[in-house]
Protein backbone atom coordinates (compact mmCIF):
# COMPACT_ATOMS: atom_id res chain seq x y z
CA UNK A 1 0.00 0.00 0.00
CA UNK A 2 1.09 3.57 -0.60
CA UNK A 3 -0.64 6.07 1.67
CA UNK A 4 -0.32 8.53 4.54
CA UNK A 5 -2.47 6.16 6.58
CA UNK A 6 -0.39 4.50 9.33
CA UNK A 7 -0.96 0.74 9.15
CA UNK A 8 -0.65 -1.28 12.36
CA UNK A 9 -0.82 -5.03 11.79
CA UNK A 10 -2.50 -5.80 15.12
CA UNK A 11 -5.23 -3.18 14.54
CA UNK A 12 -5.71 -4.43 10.99
CA UNK A 13 -6.15 -8.01 12.16
CA UNK A 14 -8.69 -6.91 14.77
CA UNK A 15 -10.75 -4.37 12.86
CA UNK A 16 -10.24 -5.38 9.21
CA UNK A 17 -10.27 -9.18 9.20
CA UNK A 18 -13.16 -8.96 6.75
CA UNK A 19 -10.75 -7.78 4.02
CA UNK A 20 -8.94 -11.12 3.49
CA UNK A 21 -12.00 -13.09 4.63
CA UNK A 22 -14.01 -11.66 1.72
CA UNK A 23 -11.20 -12.19 -0.78
CA UNK A 24 -12.33 -15.65 -1.93
CA UNK A 25 -14.02 -14.47 -5.18
CA UNK A 26 -10.95 -12.66 -6.47
CA UNK A 27 -8.73 -15.59 -5.48
CA UNK A 28 -11.03 -17.85 -7.48
CA UNK A 29 -10.72 -15.47 -10.44
CA UNK A 30 -6.93 -15.68 -10.18
CA UNK A 31 -7.03 -19.50 -9.94
CA UNK A 32 -3.36 -19.85 -8.90
CA UNK A 33 -1.63 -22.95 -10.22
CA UNK A 34 1.22 -24.99 -8.74
CA UNK A 35 4.57 -23.73 -9.94
CA UNK A 36 3.36 -20.32 -11.07
CA UNK A 37 5.38 -17.27 -10.09
CA UNK A 38 2.98 -14.68 -8.63
CA UNK A 39 3.47 -11.12 -7.39
CA UNK A 40 1.10 -10.12 -4.57
CA UNK A 41 0.87 -6.34 -4.92
CA UNK A 42 -0.02 -4.69 -1.61
CA UNK A 43 0.20 -7.94 0.35
CA UNK A 44 -0.41 -6.35 3.76
CA UNK A 45 -0.03 -8.82 6.61
CA UNK A 46 0.09 -11.76 4.21
CA UNK A 47 -3.18 -13.56 5.05
CA UNK A 48 -4.13 -13.96 1.38
CA UNK A 49 -0.51 -14.38 0.31
CA UNK A 50 -0.44 -17.56 2.42
CA UNK A 51 -3.34 -18.91 0.39
CA UNK A 52 -1.45 -18.36 -2.85
CA UNK A 53 1.52 -20.23 -1.42
CA UNK A 54 -0.79 -23.03 -0.23
CA UNK A 55 -1.99 -23.41 -3.83
CA UNK A 56 1.56 -24.29 -4.83
CA UNK A 57 2.62 -20.97 -6.32
CA UNK A 58 5.96 -19.25 -5.77
CA UNK A 59 4.93 -15.89 -4.37
CA UNK A 60 6.64 -12.56 -3.74
CA UNK A 61 4.63 -10.13 -1.63
CA UNK A 62 5.21 -6.39 -1.83
CA UNK A 63 3.99 -3.57 0.38
CA UNK A 64 5.21 -0.19 1.59
CA UNK A 65 4.24 -0.50 5.26
CA UNK A 66 6.94 -1.84 7.59
CA UNK A 67 4.60 -3.18 10.28
CA UNK A 68 2.53 -5.09 7.77
CA UNK A 69 5.63 -6.52 6.11
CA UNK A 70 6.91 -7.66 9.51
CA UNK A 71 3.62 -9.48 10.10
CA UNK A 72 3.89 -11.14 6.69
CA UNK A 73 7.50 -12.20 7.35
CA UNK A 74 6.37 -13.69 10.66
CA UNK A 75 4.19 -16.02 8.57
CA UNK A 76 7.31 -17.19 6.75
CA UNK A 77 6.47 -15.34 3.54
CA UNK A 78 8.86 -13.85 1.00
CA UNK A 79 8.06 -10.14 1.01
CA UNK A 80 9.79 -6.94 -0.04
CA UNK A 81 9.26 -3.23 0.61
CA UNK A 82 8.23 -1.82 -2.75
CA UNK A 83 6.06 1.13 -3.77
CA UNK A 84 3.38 -0.20 -6.11
CA UNK A 85 3.70 2.99 -8.14
CA UNK A 86 7.40 2.31 -8.81
CA UNK A 87 7.66 -1.39 -9.69
CA UNK A 88 10.89 -2.35 -11.43
CA UNK A 89 10.35 -6.01 -12.36
CA UNK A 90 10.93 -7.24 -15.90
CA UNK A 91 8.81 -10.10 -17.28
CA UNK A 92 9.17 -12.16 -14.08
CA UNK A 93 5.66 -13.21 -13.14
CA UNK A 94 2.93 -15.45 -14.54
CA UNK A 95 0.38 -13.37 -12.63
CA UNK A 96 0.09 -10.24 -10.53
CA UNK A 97 -2.57 -10.37 -7.81
CA UNK A 98 -3.88 -7.51 -5.69
CA UNK A 99 -6.65 -7.16 -3.14
CA UNK A 100 -7.86 -4.01 -1.36
CA UNK A 101 -4.67 -2.10 -2.13
CA UNK A 102 -4.88 -0.33 -5.51
CA UNK A 103 -7.20 2.43 -4.33
CA UNK A 104 -4.42 3.59 -1.98
CA UNK A 105 -2.11 4.25 -4.95
CA UNK A 106 -3.01 7.58 -6.63
CA UNK A 107 -0.81 7.14 -9.71
CA UNK A 108 -2.86 4.43 -11.36
CA UNK A 109 -1.09 4.80 -14.70
CA UNK A 110 2.29 4.10 -13.07
CA UNK A 111 0.91 1.03 -11.28
CA UNK A 112 -0.57 -0.39 -14.48
CA UNK A 113 2.63 0.23 -16.45
CA UNK A 114 4.74 -1.41 -13.75
CA UNK A 115 2.46 -4.43 -13.54
CA UNK A 116 2.49 -4.81 -17.31
CA UNK A 117 6.30 -4.82 -17.34
CA UNK A 118 6.43 -7.28 -14.42
CA UNK A 119 4.30 -9.87 -16.23
CA UNK A 120 5.60 -12.46 -18.63
CA UNK A 121 3.97 -12.31 -22.09
CA UNK A 122 0.54 -13.89 -21.70
CA UNK A 123 0.53 -13.20 -17.97
CA UNK A 124 -2.57 -12.01 -16.16
CA UNK A 125 -3.36 -9.16 -13.79
CA UNK A 126 -6.16 -10.02 -11.38
CA UNK A 127 -7.45 -7.95 -8.52
CA UNK A 128 -10.08 -6.17 -6.55
CA UNK A 129 -10.12 -2.76 -4.92
CA UNK A 130 -12.50 -0.01 -3.93
CA UNK A 131 -14.64 1.15 -6.85
CA UNK A 132 -16.75 4.19 -7.64
CA UNK A 133 -19.24 4.83 -4.82
CA UNK A 134 -17.21 2.85 -2.28
CA UNK A 135 -17.99 3.72 1.37
CA UNK A 136 -19.94 6.78 0.23
CA UNK A 137 -21.93 7.00 3.46
CA UNK A 138 -18.83 6.58 5.62
CA UNK A 139 -17.02 9.30 3.73
CA UNK A 140 -20.03 11.60 3.96
CA UNK A 141 -20.23 11.03 7.71
CA UNK A 142 -16.61 12.01 8.23
CA UNK A 143 -17.08 15.15 6.17
CA UNK A 144 -20.31 16.16 7.86
CA UNK A 145 -18.72 15.99 11.31
CA UNK A 146 -15.59 17.75 10.09
CA UNK A 147 -17.65 20.59 8.61
CA UNK A 148 -19.66 20.86 11.84
CA UNK A 149 -16.35 21.49 13.62
CA UNK A 150 -15.34 24.09 11.05
CA UNK A 151 -12.54 21.93 9.64
CA UNK A 152 -11.44 22.29 6.03
CA UNK A 153 -11.90 18.95 4.27
CA UNK A 154 -8.96 18.07 1.99
CA UNK A 155 -9.21 16.04 -1.17
CA UNK A 156 -9.04 12.28 -0.64
CA UNK A 157 -5.93 10.36 -1.61
CA UNK A 158 -7.89 7.19 -2.35
CA UNK A 159 -8.88 6.46 -5.95
CA UNK A 160 -12.33 4.90 -6.47
CA UNK A 161 -12.78 4.38 -10.22
CA UNK A 162 -15.60 3.28 -12.47
CA UNK A 163 -15.10 0.08 -14.44
CA UNK A 164 -14.91 2.14 -17.64
CA UNK A 165 -12.23 4.46 -16.25
CA UNK A 166 -10.06 1.61 -15.02
CA UNK A 167 -10.48 -0.30 -18.27
CA UNK A 168 -9.05 2.75 -20.03
CA UNK A 169 -6.07 2.84 -17.62
CA UNK A 170 -5.31 -0.82 -18.28
CA UNK A 171 -5.74 -0.49 -22.04
CA UNK A 172 -3.36 2.49 -22.13
CA UNK A 173 -0.75 0.36 -20.34
CA UNK A 174 -1.09 -2.28 -23.06
CA UNK A 175 -3.40 -4.83 -21.47
CA UNK A 176 -5.95 -6.74 -23.52
CA UNK A 177 -8.88 -9.07 -22.71
CA UNK A 178 -9.91 -6.66 -19.95
CA UNK A 179 -12.93 -7.52 -17.83
CA UNK A 180 -13.61 -4.93 -15.11
CA UNK A 181 -16.85 -4.56 -13.19
CA UNK A 182 -18.29 -2.87 -10.11
CA UNK A 183 -19.73 -5.13 -7.42
CA UNK A 184 -21.77 -3.63 -4.55
CA UNK A 185 -20.98 -5.51 -1.35
CA UNK A 186 -22.59 -4.77 2.00
CA UNK A 187 -19.81 -5.43 4.50
CA UNK A 188 -20.36 -6.16 8.22
CA UNK A 189 -18.09 -4.20 10.55
CA UNK A 190 -17.60 -6.36 13.62
CA UNK A 191 -15.96 -3.54 15.60
CA UNK A 192 -18.24 -0.82 14.33
CA UNK A 193 -17.55 2.59 12.85
CA UNK A 194 -15.01 3.56 15.49
CA UNK A 195 -12.88 0.47 14.81
CA UNK A 196 -13.08 1.11 11.07
CA UNK A 197 -12.05 4.74 11.46
CA UNK A 198 -9.09 3.83 13.66
CA UNK A 199 -7.84 1.33 11.10
CA UNK A 200 -8.58 3.08 7.81
CA UNK A 201 -8.83 6.83 8.45
CA UNK A 202 -6.59 7.90 11.34
CA UNK A 203 -4.20 9.40 8.79
CA UNK A 204 -7.06 11.32 7.20
CA UNK A 205 -8.13 12.63 10.61
CA UNK A 206 -4.56 13.81 11.15
CA UNK A 207 -4.76 15.65 7.83
CA UNK A 208 -8.09 17.15 8.86
CA UNK A 209 -6.38 18.58 11.92
CA UNK A 210 -8.11 16.41 14.53
CA UNK A 211 -5.54 15.98 17.36
CA UNK A 212 -4.75 12.33 18.21
CA UNK A 213 -6.22 12.78 21.68
CA UNK A 214 -9.53 13.94 20.20
CA UNK A 215 -9.90 11.37 17.43
CA UNK A 216 -11.82 8.87 19.56
CA UNK A 217 -14.46 11.48 20.38
CA UNK A 218 -14.58 12.56 16.73
CA UNK A 219 -15.13 8.93 15.70
CA UNK A 220 -18.05 8.64 18.13
CA UNK A 221 -19.65 11.70 16.51
CA UNK A 222 -19.26 10.12 13.07
CA UNK A 223 -20.77 6.90 14.40
CA UNK A 224 -23.78 8.76 15.82
CA UNK A 225 -24.31 10.51 12.47
CA UNK A 226 -24.29 7.17 10.63
CA UNK A 227 -26.73 5.29 12.88
CA UNK A 228 -29.73 5.75 10.52
CA UNK A 229 -27.63 4.93 7.46
CA UNK A 230 -25.41 2.00 8.38
CA UNK A 231 -26.75 0.36 11.56
CA UNK A 232 -29.41 -2.31 11.08
CA UNK A 233 -32.35 -2.86 13.47
CA UNK A 234 -30.39 -5.52 15.37
CA UNK A 235 -27.56 -3.06 16.05
CA UNK A 236 -25.09 -4.42 13.48
CA UNK A 237 -22.95 -2.04 11.47
CA UNK A 238 -22.97 -2.64 7.70
CA UNK A 239 -20.62 -0.60 5.51
CA UNK A 240 -21.56 0.38 1.96
CA UNK A 241 -18.60 -1.14 0.11
CA UNK A 242 -18.38 -1.21 -3.69
CA UNK A 243 -15.62 -3.32 -5.21
CA UNK A 244 -13.90 -2.97 -8.57
CA UNK A 245 -12.96 -6.50 -9.67
CA UNK A 246 -10.91 -7.07 -12.81
CA UNK A 247 -8.93 -9.46 -14.98
CA UNK A 248 -6.58 -8.36 -17.77
CA UNK A 249 -3.75 -9.92 -19.76
CA UNK A 250 -0.43 -8.88 -21.17
CA UNK A 251 -0.50 -10.04 -24.81
CA UNK A 252 1.49 -13.19 -25.51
Amino acid sequence: MTTNQPWVAADYARHAAFVPALGAPVLALLAPQPGERILDLGCGDGVLTERLVAAGASVLGTDIEDDMLAAARARGLDVRKVDGQALDFDSEFDAVFTNAALHWMPDQAAVAAGVFAALKPGGRFVGECGGFGNIAALRAGIRAVAMAHGLAVPAESQVYQTAEAYTAVLATAGFTDIDARLIPRQTPLATGITGWLKTFRSGFLDTLGVPPGEQAAFALEVEAFLVPLLRDPAGNWIADYVRLRFLARRPG
